[in-house]
């Protein structure tokens, strides 16, 4: 047994577990990367599986929910009291029993994922209260592990580039590679479902939801992609989601706090947003993701996507022919409750053909919200079964059904190990990318440029673990051979930090800038500005959008990291260093600041030396 102050209890024998899930051996796996179906014996046991179940379990099983605490049966009392006052119930054990629900969401601020062994305890303790129900099923545990500017798991485990980087590298074998390392270490803490691949086409330079964690602008190139990175996570037995269905990448409304309306023709989207979704079919993708946006081309009701019949069952299964698992986004997102209550929701998105609903505010409201629209006739008991049947299978393809445990055996052995973070380091200097360098000022010489300064935004972790960016790039510089201080000057430094900045300065050689999302009005620019006019060669580094050196044409040096986590920051210092060469290329156009319609560094542009 393990310290049970971790919440974890000893694991049933392997012959419980079976019996628990009816009996269904590895006979059940499903074989092979199609979403296709399972072979149709395995489909006879999993509809049989279905018969068994109560209408309320059949309920249970579509939602897949958030849940607070580290533990799942010995959260802290803060935890318990959120789970009381948000779900009604004290620890995730008691939302399995309550609501026999077909999954949970790991998020960094639920405090679920504090250390991989904590982790692996808690995916362990939740498949255990799964599995001790009458006709327990084990759950699917997902998180979004998009890498970059969206991670829920953090340091010691490996961390990539997110997906603008990744684009930038256009490497398909590194996104394998991705795909592959993070999927082997989420499979080993028990997380079997990851809400990656982001599939949308980044077009829009003012979309706020997107940006970064978009491949980038060429559907094509997003495409490939996506692709190699759901192959690589499914190949480690995780299965992977593309997202946001029907496309979410030219939008200037967040759908977390709005309501988006994408104005693209029909001809639009089948050339530039469903390109991604067709290769992510086409690689056999598990399940999709749909966007909280309005697509009047597609369907002019007004509905969002999530609840549209002809976006999801028309176009997605019809056309597309994707007969995988349909996840909603989350249905706490205001994109999807503008126009219908929350007791509405749940309901006309599985009329519309969703098979998992993710996250809704309240539980209680949506659970009873589809128990009593089946009750009343105007869902069918049949079609909670279609949806049943597809989350089965995708649980018997990723071998829940036989075995959900992981050990911390596994932990040690897969999770943050060497040779994954040298691979993610690696994979990282193939992305960053330098878009100017007047007068050769980089690779920075350490004899006549020794004494560097780094100031900029330190905007805070993605997942907690990492930074801050100044910090970071100060002591890779200063790892490198370099007398590297970092001097903090935020995303909207003041006048008195400008000047504290101007005359630390005075003491360099030259100064390394982090830039985030600058604007035209941003005080960033005029701080950087002000180092310009100092004299001391300045290189900026945009730490998130790359469209930044539009505002800042007097920087004589750019590179664009694309994030502001560790692995990008390090791969920045290597290449201003010279340790590495630039090899990114811009995955995004970049426009003029004071005319958009002209393009300033087109996709593709990168130098080096």
């Amino acid at each position: 047994m393990h310290d049970t102050s971790t919440g974890t209890t000893a694991l049933p024998s392997r012959r419980t577990l079976l019996a628990a899930t009816a009996g269904i051996t590895a006979a059940l796996a499903v074989q092979g990367t199609g979403t296709a179906h399972a072979a149709s014996h395995n489909d006879q046991k999993l509809r049989a599986l279905i018969s068994r179940m109560t209408l309320e379990e059949k309920v249970g099983q579509l939602f897949v929910m958030r849940v607070y605490g580290h533990s799942a049966t010995a959260p802290t009392q803060a935890d318990i009291d959120a789970n009381l006052k948000e779900i009604g119930v004290r620890t995730a054990a008691e939302l399995v029993a309550k609501y026999r629900v077909g999954g949970i969401i790991y998020f960094a601020w639920a405090n679920n994922t504090k250390n991989p062994h904590q982790i692996a305890d808690l995916s362990n303790g939740i498949q255990q209260a799964a599995l001790g129900q009458p006709r327990g099923l084990p759950l699917l545990v997902a998180t979004d592990q998009e890498h970059g500017i969206v991670c829920r798991v953090g340091k010691p485990a490996t961390l990539f580039p997110g997906a603008m980087a990744m684009g930038a590298g256009g490497s398909p074998a590194d996104a394998h590679t991705l795909g592959r390392i993070s999927g082997a270490e989420l499979r080993a803490l028990g997380i079997n479902q990851d809400y990656s691949p982001d599939a949308d086409v980044n077009v829009n330079p003012a979309n706020p939801v997107i940006g970064v964690r978009s491949f980038g602008a060429d559907p094509d190139a997003v495409a490939g992609l996506v692709a190699a990175e759901v192959k690589g996570y499914q190949s480690s037995k995780v299965a992977a989601t593309a997202k946001h269905f029907p496309g979410h990448g030219d939008t200037a409304t967040d759908s977390h706090y709005g309501f988006p309306v994408i104005t693209h023709s029909r001809e639009l989207w089948e050339k530039l947003d469903a390109v991604p979704f067709r290769a992510a079919i086409k690689a056999g993708i598990d399940s999709i993701m749909t966007a909280h946006i309005q697509f009047p081309a597609l369907d002019d009701s007004g509905d969002p996507a999530t609840l549209s019949h002809p976006v999801l069952t028309g176009i997605l299964r019809g056309e597309l022919g994707y007969d995988g698992v349909v996840v909603t986004d989350s249905l706490g997102m205001d994109g999807v409750r503008t126009k219908y209550g929350d007791d509405r929701v749940p309901v006309l998105a599985l009329k519309a053909g969703v098979d998992q609903l993710l996250n809704p505010p309240s539980l209680d409201v949506a659970w009873n919200a589809v128990l009593s629209a089946v009750r009343a006739g105007e869902l069918t008991e049949a079609r909670l079964d279609e949806s049943i049947l597809r989350i089965l299978r995708m649980k018997a393809k990723l071998g829940l059904l036989d075995d959900p445990y992981v050990s911390q055996a596994d932990v040690d052995r897969v999770v943050g190990i060497g040779t994954h973070l040298a691979a993610a380091d690696r994979v990282a200097e193939r992305t960053t990318t330098l878009l100017a360098n007047e007068g050769r000022l980089l690779p920075l010489s350490r004899r006549s440029h020794n004494k560097l300064l780094v100031v900029g935004a330190d905007p805070a972790s993605p997942s907690g673990t990492t930074g801050p960016p100044t910090g970071v790039l100060a002591a890779a510089l200063t790892e490198l051979g370099f007398q590297a201080t970092a001097l903090s000057t935020g995303t909207a430094p003041s006048a008195a930090t400008i000047d504290k900045a101007v005359a630390a300065a005075q003491d360099a050689d030259a100064v390394v800038v982090g830039t985030y999302n600058v604007t035209a009005g941003s005080s960033q620019k005029t701080l950087v500005q002000r180092l310009v006019a100092t004299g001391r060669p300045v290189i900026a580094v945009a730490i998130r959008n790359p469209y930044d050196i539009a505002h800042l044409p007097t920087v004589p040096a750019y590179l664009a990291a694309y994030s502001w986590t560790d692995v990008e920051l390090r791969a920045a210092a290597r290449v201003i260093a010279g340790q590495v060469r630039p090899h990114g290329r811009l995955p995004v156009p970049v426009q003029r600041a004071d005319d958009p319609a002209q393009v300033l560094y087109p996709i593709g542009y990168g130098l080096s030396y």
